[in-house]
This record gives structure tokens, C-alpha cells and sequence, in this order.
């Protein structure tokens, strides 16, 4: 089966979090998930991309090897994971939502990580770590 791959910033608390709840509720194994810090995944999948613009946010690579990075790679996401299809549906109706939604987040990701309980982290590194995601 190919899968999307979802590539995230390892070194972000925040970003481990958040890829480790995608990973729970990824319970049919649709989405790979790879750390930006894996540069041979990273070129060989990302390209060209350069350095500054592949660590500003995560990036969904679709079957079809569409790129679609930060806020615009939560409608296809959606449809991947289960009962996500009517939440892609709302995303992409209010699509410019999304992308300060999620920018609003990478600007303010060390604040928003500082909430994140330990237990929290510790949970989060786990799945991650069983899913080979870290």
C-alpha cells in the first residue's frame, strides 16, 4: 500500500505532539510520518526544497507526490485518517482559516509547547517511537 508521507520538525515539542495525535488517530496506517532531520528521506521525497522553507512547517507528500505544506496540508490529510472526510470538507470551505490557524501556531509554537505537560511529551515521543516516526 503507498502511503502519504508527512514529514515534521523532530526537534519542535510542539510538532511531535501534534504528529503523534495525526499517528493515533491513523489507525488504518495511511500516513507515514518522517522527521524533516531525516535529510535522505527529506531529498529524495522533498527535492529541491530549499533548507529554510523545508523547517518552516510540516509538509504532507500525497501518493500523486503533491507537496502541500503547513496549513494547506490539513484538507488532504483529513480525508486520510478515519471520519476525516466531512472535516475536510469544513477545512477547505474555510481554507484561508486554516493557513493562519496554522502559522498563528508556527509563530507561537515555543508558547504553546510550554503548555504541553511532560506526561504529555513522554506520551506523545512514545507512539511516535512505536510508529518508527522518531
Amino acid at each position: 500500500m503507498e502511503q502519504a508521507t508527512l514529514f515534521y520538525d523532530a526537534d519542535c515539542g510542539l510538532c511531535r505532539w501534534s504528529v503523534a495525535k495525526v499517528a493515533a488517530w491513523d489507525r488504518r496506517g495511511q500516513v507515514r510520518l518522517m522527521p524533516l532531520q531525516d535529510r535522505a528521506e527529506g531529498d529524495r521525497i522533498l527535492g529541491s526544497m530549499d533548507e529554510e522553507r523545508r523547517m518552516a512547517s510540516w509538509h504532507l507528500v500525497t501518493t500523486d507526490r503533491t507537496v502541500h505544506s503547513g496549513g494547506h496540508g490539513v484538507v488532504p490529510l483529513l480525508p486520510l485518517l478515519p471520519g476525516g472526510r466531512p472535516l475536510a470538507r469544513v477545512a477547505a470551505s474555510i481554507q484561508p482559516l486554516t493557513d493562519v490557524a496554522y502559522d498563528f501556531m508556527v509563530q507561537h509554537r515555543s508558547a504553546f509547547g510550554g503548555l504541553l505537560t511532560r506526561a504529555a511529551r513522554r506520551r506523545a515521543d512514545e507512539r511516535l517511537r512505536r510508529r518508527g516516526a522518531l
